[in-house]
């Protein structure tokens, strides 16, 4: 299996990587966009699969723990890079997508019936994590964006945000159930990720909204409509406030399957990889169409 995906945007050589295990059918995995994520997130879930399934986690371009060109991304660079990525891999049983790699996932199942499989949308989101806060965008936003991507003042604000205490906060509050999940390796591992060649250019626009899949909560829900292929949704009961009010109104649309696991938050299927793997496992073997 490849080890890495060579692309190109607005110019740019990007080098993504790829990571797989197992036997069986193939099972695409997509990350969460933020500061700290990588494909290596996704290993504890495919060492759960890997028993039926061959997985193949993928970094998304401007994430991961590669170096990252400076690069203006937008939401149409990742369309168009998911796109390319699941017309060169092998037929698939089903796609994993965590966060909002889960609403570009959902959002190009739209337009592509039957590419990806099984759609499996694992907390899945479609707002940053400022305009969550702020209850909507802002005019400065953009502006912040521009200023991170300057080579000394960009630095520094990054450096300012984005550090060892913050990510602390943030896991706590956020991502992890039990605080101390994070503990000195792992947290290790996630600052490491923080500081890889050019990896503000990319973070910064996912905290600010610049890399949401969609503009509103009324598109997301008409985009997951039109998806014709079976949709699990998964989420976890601790899930902060506003982003799972968001998950509960998904969970009600007609096509969709969801399932509120008891515990976890966003990062439900790295800090309770068998709970999700399981919800996985169930609903392709449910759905005859799928596996």
């Amino acid at each position: 299996m490849i080890s890495q995906i060579n692309w190109s945007w607005q110019g740019k050589n990007i080098e993504v990587g790829v990571d797989s295990q197992g036997n069986g059918p193939a099972v695409l995995m997509l990350p969460a966009l933020s500061s700290i994520s990588t494909r290596t997130e996704m290993r504890p879930l495919a060492e759960q699969l890997a028993s039926t399934f061959t997985t193949i986690s993928v970094d998304w371009p401007g994430f991961g723990n590669r170096p990252r060109p400076s690069v203006a991304w937008t939401p149409e660079a990742y369309r168009t890079f998911l796109k390319c990525v699941l017309q060169e891999l092998p037929k698939l049983t089903a796609t994993i997508a965590v966060g909002h790699g889960a609403g570009y996932l959902l959002g190009h199942a739209a337009e592509h019936p039957g590419s990806a499989g099984g759609l499996c949308a694992i907390a899945p989101t479609w707002r940053g994590p400022l305009p969550t806060v702020m209850d909507g965008r802002r005019a400065m936003f953009p502006l912040i964006c521009r200023l991170i991507d300057l080579p000394v003042v960009g630095s520094a604000l990054y450096r300012l945000n984005v550090n060892q205490p913050m990510i602390r906060t943030m896991a706590r509050g956020h991502v992890y159930a039990d605080p101390a999940w994070l503990d000195d390796r792992r947290l290790t591992e996630k600052l490491a990720v923080t500081t890889a060649l050019g990896a503000r250019h990319a973070s910064f626009r996912f905290v600010t909204g610049e890399l949401d899949p969609m503009p509103n909560r009324e598109q997301f829900l008409a985009t997951v409509r039109r998806v014709t292929d079976p949709i699990l949704v998964v989420y976890g009961a601790a899930t902060p406030k506003r982003s799972k009010a968001e998950m509960e109104v998904l969970a009600n649309v007609g096509n969709v399957h969801s399932l509120e696991l008891p515990v976890g938050k966003l990062a439900i299927h790295e800090e309770f990889p068998s709970l999700v793997a399981d919800a996985v496992r169930s609903f392709l073997r449910s759905d005859q169409s799928i596996f």
